[in-house]
């Protein structure tokens, strides 16, 4: 599986207009129903914010990869944006986030839901992608960077 596979140009936001976790989340959900419009918005919101309530899913490094299970998906969504300014995510580290990923996975489907966001989390170890996505001026550039990096897995 690549990350192309699971994540549409459509739902690439190049900058975030939210500043706070709840309108990121709003931002990403909105990306990702460009893709898959049936999805429920309230109960993607609902799904993400009791995530959320268990542990932050910023990881770090001005990462965060939000996630969730919904019983009417019948298969892995993503969505990315950047914020360029950075949003308090409540981060492991307590610093601001400005990479996304907004993973959906159907309800039933533990193991590729892991397995996407390790590839996801090993996809943005890497210092020189995380800066050149940070530095991205439009959607096709975010979809080529990842692009090019998905080939190595």
């Amino acid at each position: 599986m690549k990350i192309l596979d699971i994540l549409a140009k459509e739902s690439i936001i190049p900058e975030l207009q939210g500043r706070t976790k709840k309108q990121v989340l709003e931002e990403l959900i909105d990306a990702l129903l460009q893709h898959k419009p049936h999805l429920d918005r309230d109960r993607l919101m609902t799904v993400l914010l009791e995530r959320e309530r268990l542990g932050s899913t910023g990881i770090g490094d001005g990462i965060a990869i939000p996630h969730g299970k919904m019983r009417d998906l019948d298969q892995l969504v993503l969505s990315f944006g950047r914020s360029t300014q950075g949003v308090d995510f409540e981060s492991m580290d307590g610093k601001p986030v400005h990479l996304f990923f907004l993973l959906v996975a159907p309800e039933n489907c533990a193991g590729i839901h892991l397995r996407a966001l390790a590839k996801i989390a090993r996809l943005l170890k890497n210092g020189t992608v995380r800066k050149k996505l940070g530095n991205v001026q439009g959607r096709e550039e975010v979809y080529s960077i990842i692009q090019l990096e998905d080939e190595d897995f």
